[in-house]
């Protein structure tokens, strides 16, 4: 059995993929439009042959998504997460779970699904203001 993806279904694709591509990174591999079902499939991938994120977008959706706890999260390793959760912000990206430890970071996207950023390797030396940073919402 081989892993394929993770669908999330997002109302705003312009704003997703804007989120997931300049924020996060991830490349679009493949898009896919479905008129007569009146929705689009974006799939997305940090590279070729990477695990996938299918974003689903439904054309006649005008109200959001509900939103449960028990989706859990999308996790992606980055090289610096003080320096990600920085560039983050900088964009205008909350840090719901600062990275505190200097190993582990949460975000959530537009359509409010968590994204969980963990430190390559080991954690990083604990650092200010991220140490002391408190969270902010949910994540």
């Amino acid at each position: 059995m081989d892993y394929l993806h993770t669908m999330i279904r997002v109302r705003d694709l312009d704003a997703a993929l804007t989120f997931f591509c300049q924020h996060l990174g991830l490349q679009e591999l493949r898009r896919t439009e479905v008129p007569q079902g009146r929705f689009t499939l974006v799939f997305l991938a940090t590279g070729p042959g990477a695990p996938e994120v299918e974003l689903t977008y439904n054309w006649d959706q005008t109200e959001p998504y509900s939103v449960g706890r028990n989706f859990g999260h999308l996790a992606y390793r980055v090289d610096d997460i003080y320096a990600t959760c920085q560039r983050l912000m900088d964009a205008g990206v909350v840090i719901n779970r600062p990275p505190r430890d200097g190993h582990m970071a949460f975000v959530r996207s537009p359509d409010l699904v968590s994204v969980e950023l963990l430190q390559r390797g080991d954690p990083l030396p604990k650092r200010e203001p991220w140490a002391s940073m408190p969270n902010v919402g949910e994540w």
